[in-house]
């Protein structure tokens, strides 16, 4: 079965009710681009920042523990940090054992969140792709159930759920900018769109892998370097997640780290929103320029997480 029939509209309107105790319905905030020393422009930002562990990851995290069977050795995750928090997060409310591997990458407000919600942390490896390595190794000794990041059929169910979400909260927009990484989030809500509107991708310089996957036609290595490769440096983007992306994205638009730092401090100077450099990327397109609305296009950009300390900007 092509995933394309798998992670469908139907099962993400039918996973939403499932997580909703579980989640929040986090809020929109509407912004002139004026506020930012840019020309007038209203931009819907929806702040997923504020989700419970910090980040979107909850959805996808809370659809693989109900999905799911979880055996006595409990759940096991590789995580940049988000998705890991995530894992703990919905572990410690259903009441199941956690297991997080995390790169040496991984920021210390990550490593803190993770530890709050009672998991065993395994801190190893240069990045993500080594994590992930030794969780597989776990998973394969212990019995543990493993939950990907991206790259599985509930995580993308739960992703997009946030589309289903961000359509009811603002159903008059035209675009919809989204952070890649390893693909998960912009696959689910791409497969809730389903080309209904434009869903623009947005990744860093330093790890371009979604940009690297349309210019070869499948998933590829690409760079894993910058100042979001905890969250938005995966390595490649997920099987799964690319067919869906290539049906349903237009294309994919590559920001520089200032670019980021940028949107990040703008962010808080200007509306005391908290992003992390992963969470502040698609807002980074535009601020910008680097996506330059139509007359009369209507914007949305989606800000994923804001697992940082703002006394870093």
């Amino acid at each position: 079965m092509s995933q394309g029939n798998v992670v469908t509209r139907g099962r993400i309107a039918a996973m939403e009710p499932r997580i909703r105790p579980y989640i929040r319905h986090t809020p929109v905030l509407r912004v002139d681009m004026a506020d930012f020393d840019r020309g007038p422009l209203a931009i819907d930002l929806k702040l997923e920042c504020l989700q419970h562990s910090g980040s979107f990851k909850a959805r996808g995290a809370f659809t693989n523990l109900l999905e799911r069977p979880v055996p006595e050795a409990g759940v096991v995750a590789a995580s940049g940090g988000n998705h890991g928090a995530a894992v703990a997060y919905a572990a410690m409310r259903l009441g199941h054992r956690a297991t997080i591997f995390v790169p040496e990458v991984s920021p210390q407000a990550k490593l803190d969140r993770i530890r709050a919600y009672g998991a065993d942390l395994v801190v190893g490896g240069a990045r993500y792709a080594e994590a992930l390595a030794a969780s597989e190794r776990f998973a394969e000794e212990t019995g543990a159930l493993q939950i990907h990041a991206f790259n599985q059929e509930e995580t993308l169910v739960g992703q997009g759920t946030l589309g289903l979400e961000i359509e009811r909260d603002l159903p008059e927009i035209d675009t919809l900018l989204v952070a890649v990484g390893g693909g998960g989030l912009i696959g689910g809500i791409a497969a809730w769109y389903a080309g209904r509107i434009r869903i623009v991708a947005v990744e860093p310089e330093g790890a371009p892998t979604l940009h690297r996957a349309f210019e070869a036609g499948h998933p590829v290595d690409a760079p894993a370097e910058g100042i979001a490769a905890d969250s938005l440096a995966p390595k490649r983007v997920g099987e799964m997640m690319f067919p869906i992306a290539e049906a349903f994205v237009e294309r994919s638009i590559l920001v520089s780290d200032d670019d980021i730092i940028a949107a990040q401090k703008a962010l808080w100077n200007r509306v005391r929103i908290i992003s992390e450099p992963g969470g502040a990327a698609a807002f980074a397109a535009i601020l910008s320029g680097r996506y330059a609305p139509t007359p009369g296009e209507r914007v949305a950009v989606l800000v994923c997480g804001a697992n940082a300390n703002p006394a870093n900007f």
